[in-house]
């Protein structure tokens, strides 16, 4: 039995439209990065710290400032490519690019739902593809000898969390809303059974002074 834990990337570019813009930290994701990293020192070392090779990854694992620890990119763990999904359905299904967070909450369960059935324009990531690679990830992280940090992103996580709770697409979508920025989950292989054990804990967060920083967008 292996446990693993997985953190989102710190806040990055709201109100973004495309990858590009979107891919790097605010200030506040930054910061949210540092505190993260200061709990850990107190409550918990790692072994290894692995991140998606998105620069909004890269820049949260660094700003860890877990400096002592072993730190390598895994494109694995990059997250879906959404904004390339978003535009297809626009552009095959007429559904409009969301403009506010109510827009984007039912967005979601439409982009995974038609990426699900393979509706989507070629040269697009398949759904299976991406579910196969997220699972190779965490099969490799989990033959690493200590404790194993990986940095990811909220589709990955959501990912995770339907795969090991048996959960449909409705209720996926709804977890894919639900995952902060820095926040902690942790996961057990068990042979091929993947089980969840955390979900969404911030506690470098959850003191009065810091209520602000919990963000999700």
């Amino acid at each position: 039995m292996t446990e693993l834990t997985l953190i989102r990337h710190g806040q990055a570019q709201t109100g973004a439209t495309d990858e590009a813009s979107y891919d790097r930290l605010s200030d506040l994701g930054h910061e949210q990065a540092r505190w993260l990293g200061d709990y850990f020192r107190r409550s918990l070392d790692f072994d290894h710290i692995l991140s998606g090779t998105l620069m909004r990854q890269i820049e949260t694992a660094q700003s860890l400032g877990l400096s002592h620890v072993p730190f390598r990119q895994d494109k694995r763990l990059n997250e879906l490519d959404y904004f390339g999904l978003a535009h297809s359905i626009k552009a095959t299904h007429g559904v409009a690019f969301p403009e506010t967070a109510e827009d984007f909450a039912s967005h979601i369960p439409q982009v995974l739902e038609i990426w699900r059935t393979g509706d989507v324009q070629d040269g697009l990531e398949s759904f299976d593809n991406f579910r196969s690679r997220i699972l190779s990830a965490l099969k490799d992280a989990a033959t690493l000898d200590g404790r194993v940090l990986l940095v990811t992103s909220t589709g990955v996580i959501a990912t995770l969390v339907a795969l090991s709770l048996g959960l449909d697409i409705d209720m996926k979508s709804k977890m894919f809303l639900m995952v902060g920025h820095t926040s902690t989950h942790k996961f057990e292989l068990q042979g091929d059974e993947l089980h969840l054990t955390q979900f969404g804990a911030t506690p470098h967060l959850d003191r009065p002074d810091r209520i602000y920083a919990r963000t999700l967008a």
